[in-house]
Formats: C-alpha cells, structure tokens, sequence
C-alpha cells in the first residue's frame, strides 16, 4: 500500500479510507518491529521534503462544516496539495536560511492550520525549538474549546498523533496549557501572545503572526519581535494599502520554488483561491453573488480577491475587471492571432527593477523582472526575450537612467547583431497624449480632445489598458455589450508571475494635475512602482516609431 502524498490539483480528493487503512497497516508494523519507527522518525526529521511526508501521513485537520457527512469525516487526513506542499517547502526554506517571510492569502486556504501543522512537526523534530505564534487577540491565539483558536487547532493535531510520535514523559493536562505547550523530552515549546504583547516573550526560532494585516498598533509589535527572531512569519488576508503588513508585502520577493533568494528581503508566499482544486469558478461566482447581495463585496474583495484597492478611492482599473481578463480568450473564443509587440521599464534608482511585457495581439504572453543597474545588460536582455518573434517594435522606457538603453542597442545595430525585424521605439511617459486632436471617445463630438483631458502620455496609456480591462468585463459580463476582440486583453492563468501583474495593475489610482487634467498616481502612499503594470501599460499603449533612416535601428 502507498503512502499518502501531496496530491496534484487534477488528482483531488484524496481517499482518505485509504489514508487510514495505510496509518493503521504501517502502526501495526511499528508495534512488530520498533526499529522501524526509529527508522521512520529520522526520515522526518533529517530528509529534504520530510516535513511535508510528516503531515501527508499522520496529521490531521478538522472542518466541522462537514460534520455527518458520508464522503469527508470532519476530522480528516491533511493529504496536501500542491501549493500548500508549497508553503512548507517555503517555511523550511526561511527557517533554513534564517529570513523572514509573509504569507498572503484569501480566506479558507488551511494557511493557518498548515503553519500550525509545521509548529507541531518543529516541536516533535527540532530539540529545543521555541516557536512562537500571535494575533490581536487572546481568544484568536487560545479559547479552550474553540477549534477557530490557534492552541485548540494545535492541540487537534498533537491529540491526534499516534502515541507513537509523542515525547517520552508528555501529559496533554501537564504540557498542553493555555498559550503553552511543551515538548518535555526535548524542551522545545510553542507559545502564544496576544496583541501589544507579542514579542514579549523572550526569544523564538520562528515567530507566526496569524491575521497580521489587522493588528491595532502593529509598529509596535514589530519594536518588540526585531530583537526576538530572525524568522517571522506574517499570515494574512489583507487590509487596504499603507500598512504595516502591505509595506513589509511591498517590500518584499515573491517566493519560487527551486529558486535563489536573495538574503535580507522579506519572501512572500501568495495563495490564491484558484490554488485550491475545490475552488472551481462556479464557486467562486457563488461567493461573489452572496456577497453582492449581502452588501458586502469589498470585504469579499479583500479577503478573496486579495484586492489591497478595495477600500482605496479612484483606482484606476477595477480588480475585478482584471479578475476577468485571466482567460478571458477561454470565455469568449478569443485566439491569439495579433502581431507581437512589447514593452520595457527600465529600473529607476534605489530598489526599482527592470520589467519586460510581451503580448501577441490582446493577449500578454510574457511578463518577467530582473535587478541588473547596466543598462546594456538590460538592453542585451531585452533583445534576446524577442529575438525569433518576427517583425517587432519594442517600446522602452526613454526618460533618465533608460537612455542608456539607446546606446547599446546602437551598439549591437551596428555590429548586425540585433534581431531582423526588430525595431526599438523610445517611450516617453512625461510626452504629450497622442492624437492630441482626436477625441478621447472616438466618434463622439462632446468628448474631450485627448491633449486637454491627458495630462501626459502615462495618464492616456493607463486609461486606455483600464478601458481594454473594463471591455472585457463588460463582455463577459454584459449579454447586450457589443464588443470587437481587438478592444479586450487576456491574461493567461499560467502566466508566470501573474498574480504579481494582477496586484500591481490595480495599485494605480486617478487624479488631477495643477491643470485638470487626468493625471495617473502609480505609487499611492506604502507602495512601490508598478514596474510589470507599466510595461504592460506600454506594451498596449505604443507610440508611434520614428522615421526610418539609413540606420533601421539607430534612435
């Protein structure tokens, strides 16, 4: 009989009979022969991906809104899927190589039972370990009684274990108290605090902070948990934007498996409600139906949506509309027949980083970032993303530090190395709107012209990307809109990097300039610069390519 193991999306729902007819065979083979529970405890402790088999094998959840149920008992096997495989796997990692990291996620993902799932693995396998875990407020962190609380979720999962696996000498009435349990073979110990307190309670190995976004005074709990670990762990749906959770979220690298690092930055870990194979679109727009009845769609875009703009007036394109370009091709029979194109944001100073956008017609195929601060090596880079697409005129960023970008693709024009076909096109966004002349809404008269409703090139590129947005809503959403392919975008799912795409095309927000005309804010207070957004922003806004001269690339 196999183990239970992590299983793929399209490979849900677990057996879970089959579970735990393996626990009791394997049990039994214990008891014969205790060496092999020796045997088995070492795996877990020192194996890469040992904490994962760890909880696939033996620890359970519980859901009593599945209570009675024929199909799911309401304590169940925690058999993973793949992207809460992935959250241990990034646990580990940041307790690894002793960094911090933040877990945003929407609403019924199991985070908080997997990390509870992991404090009891660190507390059986790691000698000594002090975790600790904290939100705002007492009876979230421990309610004898209450599975909703933190210790209770704990003390679930540790009352489940085979006797087995627990401590020589443990007593759940002696080692199991309030905000407290320990481990008395090893000394390690899991602890809890409550809001101002968190942190006060003496060093950790790693420290969970449940619910993060919400917490009253989070200044200074972060004071108090600088000098106690190294590894915090911030879990959270979220809570609008300028917070202490959104600015560590800004500040941070989203995680990839497999991939390196770098050291002293915060890694955030993203679960999106489509990472769950129970969480189909019809549920999704159950949900959603509810929460527009009950009066309660911007709590259903927050803690669903991850939509840190839902409380943030005069966004500029509405999560929502972004929501329904991811495959809208697969909703309205769009293809992919267009001309390739793309855009380039070169880096600023400081922490800015370098975003290349590729689309092919309305569809965007390609987003990616990198921190190189040599324009040449970004312009090297550039060229060889669209090298062998055909004809192809890339926009780039031309203002500042990007007019190094000017030099080496003159460089590389006049060594005949730069692509056939390929053409490079500077991209102002402080210029004028184009056709100034023409009316902002083509065919109406009592629109205004574009040069006195634009305050500059930025402000009509992201306009007309949150009008592409809004189309495509309205063509899916709207049965009496009439709509032609060309107006639309499409986001694929598999995108990578997408859901950073997604965060960073809502975080613009509208306004006006000194002269009353439409201005675009890109940065609202706690965030930084949408680098992906505006290459996507320039990518399906092009200007036009200068004149053609004897040099087909010189600019």
């Amino acid at each position: 009989m196999l183990p239970p193991s992590t299983l793929r999306n399209d490979a849900w729902p677990p057996d879970y009979h089959a579970v735990f007819a393996w626990r009791l065979e394997q049990l039994n083979r214990f008891r014969a022969q205790p060496i092999l529970l020796q045997g088995a405890k070492e795996f877990y402790r020192s194996s890469a991906g040992g904490a994962q088999a760890f909880i696939n094998h033996w620890v359970d959840t519980y859901d009593p809104r599945v209570a009675g149920s024929i199909d799911k008992p309401a304590h169940m096997p925690f058999v993973l899927f793949l992207r809460q495989d992935d959250l241990v796997e990034f646990l580990i990692g940041c307790l690894r190589d002793q960094e911090s990291g933040l877990v945003e996620k929407c609403r019924d993902m199991g985070a908080t039972w997997l990390c509870a799932a992991v404090s009891v693995y660190l507390w059986l396998f790691w000698p000594g370990a002090a975790v600790g875990w904290g939100s705002r407020k007492g009876q979230l962190v421990d309610k004898i009684g209450d599975p909703d609380s933190i210790f209770e979720k704990l003390r679930i999962i540790i009352g489940r274990l085979p006797v087995e696996f627990l401590p020589a000498g443990f007593g759940a009435d002696e080692h199991m108290a309030y905000m407290r349990i320990v481990n008395p073979e090893t000394g390690a110990t899991i602890t809890g605090e409550a809001g101002d307190n968190i942190g006060r309670g003496g060093r950790k190995l790693i420290y969970f902070k449940d619910e993060s976004a919400h917490y009253a005074r989070p200044d200074k709990i972060e004071a108090a948990l600088a000098d106690n670990t190294r590894v915090q762990i911030d879990i959270s749906s979220v809570n609008g934007t300028g917070n202490v959770f959104h600015r560590r979220r800004e500040g941070g690298v989203d995680w990839v498996r497999g991939a390196q690092m770098p050291r002293g930055k915060t890694r955030v870990f993203v679960m999106d409600w489509r990472d769950h194979p129970e969480k189909t679109q019809a549920w999704y727009d159950q949900r959603k139906a509810k929460a527009r009845d009950d009066g309660l769609l911007h709590v259903f875009a927050q803690e669903v949506d991850r939509n840190y703009a839902a409380s943030v007036e005069g966004v500029m394109i509405r999560h929502e509309w972004i929501l329904a370009a991811v495959d809208a091709d697969k909703k309205l029979r769009l293809t992919d027949t267009g001309l390739w194109g793309g855009a380039l944001d070169v880096a600023d100073e400081g922490p800015d980083v370098n975003a290349l956008a590729l689309r092919k017609g309305i569809f965007i195929k390609s987003v990616s970032e990198w921190a190189a601060r040599d324009t040449a090596v970004t312009a090297r880079n550039a060229v060889s993303a669209c090298t062998g697409l055909g004809p192809f005129e890339l926009q780039y960023d031309c203002i500042g530090i990007g007019a190094g970008i000017k030099a080496e693709t003159n460089r590389l024009g006049d060594e005949k190395l730069l692509p056939a076909g390929l053409r490079l096109v500077p991209w102002n966004a402080g210029a004028g709107a184009q056709k100034p002349k023409e009316r902002v809404i083509a065919g109406d008269k009592d629109s205004p012209l574009n040069e006195d409703f634009f305050e500059n090139l930025k402000a009509q590129a992201w306009w007309n990307l949150a009008r592409r947005f809004e189309r495509t809503w309205r063509a899916i959403n709207e049965p009496g809109f009439t709509w032609r392919p060309e107006d639309l975008i499409v986001i694929p799912s598999e995108l990578p990097l997408r859901l950073k795409l997604e965060k960073e095309l809502s975080q613009p927000v509208a306004g006006k300039s000194a002269r009353l005309k439409l201005l675009i804010n890109k940065t609202p207070e706690g965030t930084k610069s949408p680098n992906l957004g505006d290459a996507v922003a320039m990518a399906f806004w092009p200007v036009q390519p200068p004149t053609a001269s004897s040099k087909q690339l010189s600019i």
